[in-house]
Formats: structure tokens, C-alpha cells, sequence
């Protein structure tokens, strides 16, 4: 699609923020105003329209991709989105580990225990440990905790939790990076652990390193888009 527009701005109006383009406000995918909660992601929205081109790249709108979810997904369901997000916590990649026999085993524990552990402590629950590919049921107590801590976060932090947990595979991995103040790379960094021991082990490719600087980058921007929320 070519460029439309010249002027990228962003305008304020009883407490929400919108971005407009030549003077009309964006609207999101479901076709309702896409108002922000505050001025710094209102800011961090305009600055994606603002680096296209002559031609607009759809895929570089992960920012608008999140609020529009917030808006046109969370705003319409709340208990749906909550909903899908709790399956990345049954089977999340902190708790399945490689056969204890196997090399990966000890990397993984070094690397994901002490999350895993950190994430126990702030959410009040207890998960299990998994070595092998079987899949085991985590303690329906534990879930209850998350689906209620989910339940406390606004509609754009769901939406943000939503792209770190499928990048990640991890809904814990996800929680904790959007914790003020987290080690987001080093999170990032645990929850692609596999795939760079693979890739270490059987040889790299550029495209498939590729792939995986963008996935990183779009989980940092998630978490950024988590702080812009806070203001």
C-alpha cells in the first residue's frame, strides 16, 4: 500500500489519547476510535506511521497490532482473552525440561529454575517440573492464581502479555518481563534457550537468525509497550 498521508500527530481529549494522520484520528482494525490511555504510547503508535516509507510495511505495526487487540479483542471479550492466555502457563516452557541424562537438562536448570522459582514466590503458587515431552496437568490452584492475576491487568498490558507469551511460549516468561524494571533480554534470552542450543549444536543459518532477531525485538517492544501503558 502506498503512503496516504504527510502529517503524523497525536491529540489528547478527556484523558485518552488518539493518533490522527493530516488531522483525522486512527481508527482500529475493528473500525472503533483507537484511543490510548496515555500520552507516551499515543507517541510510540504515531512514530510507527511516521518511519514508513513511500510503502507502508503492515508488518511493522506491532505497537498498533497490540492496541487494536486491547481495543477490538480484550474490550470485547475480557474472560475470552484471559481465557487463551492461561494455556501457555499449562504447558510453559520454564517447567518441560530435557531428560535429566541429557546436557540441556542441567542448561536448562541453571537458566529457567531461578525464574521459574522468582515467578513461584510472586504469584503465590507452586508448578511442576516436567522432563521429557509427556505433558502432566499443572495444580489447578496454581492456574487460579495466574487467571486472577490476569484479571487484575488493564485491557493493553493483556494485549502486550499476549504477544510476549506466544513468542516466549511462556506465560510466566511474559509475566515477569512485564514487571517494571526487568532484565528483558535476559528473559528473552531463557525463554529462546532451545533453539540457540540447536543451533549452536547443529550449525546457524541467516535465515533463520533472522527470524529470531525479530521475534526478540517484537518481545522487547511488547514489554516496552507495557511500561508506555504505566506512563
Amino acid at each position: 500500500m502506498k503512503r496516504f498521508y504527510k502529517e503524523v500527530s497525536v491529540a489528547g481529549q478527556d484523558g485518552a489519547w488518539q493518533v490522527t494522520l493530516d488531522g483525522r484520528a486512527i481508527r482500529t482494525v475493528g473500525g472503533q476510535p483507537q484511543k490510548v490511555p496515555t500520552k507516551a504510547l499515543a507517541e510510540a503508535l504515531a512514530g510507527e506511521w511516521a518511519a514508513q516509507g513511500e510503502e507502508i510495511d503492515p508488518t511493522s505495526f506491532v505497537l498498533r497490532d497490540m492496541a487494536d487487540y486491547a481495543l477490538d479483542v480484550v474490550g470485547r471479550d475480557r474472560a475470552e482473552a484471559i481465557a487463551s492466555l492461561l494455556p501457555y502457563a499449562e504447558t510453559d516452557t520454564l517447567c518441560y525440561r530435557a531428560d535429566p541424562e541429557d546436557a540441556l537438562f542441567e542448561r536448562q536448570n541453571e537458566v529457567w529454575e531461578p525464574i521459574l522459582a522468582a515467578a513461584e514466590v510472586r504469584h503465590g503458587i507452586r508448578m511442576q517440573r516436567i522432563s521429557g515431552i509427556m505433558h502432566k496437568p499443572q495444580p489447578a490452584e496454581s492456574l487460579a492464581a495466574l487467571r486472577a492475576r490476569l484479571d487484575d491487568a488493564d485491557a493493553f498490558t493483556l494485549a502486550a502479555l499476549r504477544n510476549m507469551a506466544s513468542l516466549a511460549a511462556s506465560l510466566l516468561i511474559a509475566l515477569e518481563a512485564a514487571e517494571p524494571g526487568a532484565d528483558v533480554a535476559a528473559l528473552w534470552a531463557a525463554a529462546s534457550l532451545e533453539e540457540e542450543w540447536q543451533a549452536d549444536l547443529w550449525g546457524r543459518d541467516w535465515e533463520a537468525e533472522e527470524r529470531r532477531e525479530k521475534r526478540a525485538k517484537a518481545f522487547a517492544l511488547s514489554a516496552e509497550f507495557v511500561g508506555m501503558v504505566r506512563g
